[in-house]
């Protein structure tokens, strides 16, 4: 048989460095220490600086590293896995939710909300900011849209902040919950996400949205982020949340 293309592509320089950095942090670093600055890691493995950067961006993105606002370069913990599953078939905010709302306005949508709503561009729709904190660490943001006509008698409501929040989530589940669906892709935090989740922008993050179905429509919608250094997303039909920190450790 003949050898493909790809088998005679050589290792790129930065996949191997990776490799022996991974050792390093297995033999040498413990969790939560400080990595050496960039120079001083590139002068001992005889890397450029460019090579070297491109070796930690993969181990952040692995889990193996994380980057935090005015430390540095850590060595990361084991994943912490969250499940999106949670309840089936319940609307944000019903009871055990493990999100926290924290503000809520009135304010049109990305186009690409609007169109997944179906709603027009121009068209305001209740924007809900929720958080989510895991082992005493922030773990996810999430914005919650919801077309006005999802809560008709919420204009009647006097309330600001995360009170009002509370007020769009119980108005929400007056309509009856049809099904959800939920998508994952790998995405990059944004400003305002990364100063939520203590992570610097660009981080990879985990991006899951999620449709809520009422009517024969999409009657919400949550675009929640999560981080991808620390978080291992697990998906289910168990009615409870399920916490792994390592192999030894279970709470549910």
């Amino acid at each position: 048989m003949g050898t493909t293309q790809l088998e005679t592509v050589p290792e790129p320089k930065y996949w191997h460095l990776r490799t022996v950095l991974s050792e390093a942090l297995d033999s040498e670093f413990t969790v939560g220490e400080i990595l050496p600055n960039e120079r001083d890691l590139a002068a001992r493995f005889g890397v450029a600086r460019a090579t070297l950067r491109q070796a930690l961006e993969q181990l952040e993105l692995e889990g193996r590293l994380q980057r935090r606002r005015g430390v540095g370069t850590t060595v990361a913990p084991p994943r912490v896995g969250v499940s999106v599953g949670g309840e089936q078939h319940a609307w944000p905010g019903a009871t055990d939710d493990v999100w926290q709302p924290a503000d809520c306005a009135l304010a049109a949508p990305p186009a690409s909300v609007a169109d997944a709503l179906e709603s027009g561009r121009d068209e305001a729709v209740h924007t809900v900011r929720r958080s989510r904190v895991t082992h005493g660490q922030p773990v996810a943001a999430e914005l919650l849209y919801i077309p006005q006509s999802s809560v008709p008698d919420l204009s009647a409501i006097d309330a600001a902040g995360a009170a009002r929040a509370r007020a769009v989530l119980r108005e929400l589940q007056r309509l009856e919950l049809e099904g959800q669906d939920s998508a994952v892709e790998l995405g990059s935090a944004r400003a305002d996400d990364a100063k939520e989740l203590d992570r610097l922008p660009g981080a990879p993050v985990l991006v899951v949205t999620t449709r809520y179905l009422a009517d024969g429509r999409t009657a919400a919608l949550s675009v929640a982020t999560y981080r991808a250094d620390t978080c291992r997303l697990t998906f289910g039909d168990s009615g409870g949340v399920e916490i792994h920190q390592g192999p030894e450790r279970q709470a549910s």
